[in-house]
């Protein structure tokens, strides 16, 4: 994929979620979300009752494919890193587990999330928590500045996932750890729909990539104990965003876990 068309794809997904931020659309019940629908999408995903209600209104935009927050075990004084991280939902909920001596980060590409973001933040007074403006392949942070990095159905997003990675293991210090929940193919995808870099690329189907993939990545840019775990139970939501075409054949939603 030349430079050329990855940055198309770029404006493509930065494009889309501009009007998710600003409610100019409603997307399907899919890792693009549906805001009208959020709380019953993000129950599917696996957050709790207490979790919905702990976040201010509007954070929430029913984006995602899994809860990150199941998989980080958090601690207080941590510093968290959330690559994607939208209107500010898995921010607000690690500002609790790392309390007010910790630190969370969240870094997204679109100025109307970053603006959305900021704003839920005063209104739920997280003073550990800032929004900064930047794309995970470059991220606005020091060598060795977080303890966690955390994302939920982003990275296969990304044109270039290897250097998303490798900014990743930049920015984490020695002995820190990812926790994702993204998407992972599990067959390969039909080509008209692997060769869609429009709206089924930013609806988190066509970069998606296989384990083996990801493993090779991971390896490379200097992760260790690296987990990649298929959820098959994610199927069960996955088959509804694309009605009709069986999108779960080829698809899942997983956990990947590996340290520095």
């Amino acid at each position: 994929m030349n430079q050329l068309s990855n940055d198309q794809i770029r404006q493509n997904v930065r494009g889309r979620y501009s009007q998710i931020a600003v409610k100019t659309v409603t997307p399907a019940s899919s890792c693009c979300g549906s805001p009208s629908d959020a709380d019953s999408i993000s129950a599917k995903l696996g957050y709790s009752g207490s979790e919905l209600a702990a976040a201010p209104e509007g954070a929430n935009l029913g984006l995602g494919c899994g809860n990150p927050q199941a998989i980080a075990g958090l601690k207080p004084g941590e510093r968290v890193l959330d690559l994607g991280s939208g209107g500010g939902f898995d921010c607000f909920l690690a500002s609790r587990q790392v309390g007010d001596q910790g630190h969370v980060i969240g870094v997204d590409m679109t100025p109307e999330m970053i603006s959305r973001a900021r704003n839920n933040a005063v209104k739920g007074n997280f003073g550990n928590t800032e929004f900064r403006l930047g794309e995970i392949e470059h991220l606005p942070l020091a060598d060795h500045s977080v303890n966690v990095i955390m994302s939920n159905c982003v990275i296969n997003l990304s044109p270039d996932k290897p250097q998303v990675f490798r900014e990743a293991f930049r920015v984490l210090e020695p002995g820190g750890r990812l926790a994702i929940s993204d998407i992972v193919t599990t067959a390969e995808l039909p080509p008209e729909i692997r060769n869609d870099l429009g709206e089924l690329y930013s609806g988190c189907i066509s970069g998606a990539s296989s384990i083996s993939e990801l493993e090779t990545i991971l390896k490379e840019s200097g992760f260790t104990e690296i987990s990649i775990e298929p959820k098959d139970e994610s199927k069960a939501f996955i088959k509804d965003w694309i009605p009709g075409e069986s999108i779960d054949q080829y698809i899942v939603s997983a956990v990947i876990q590996a340290k520095k």
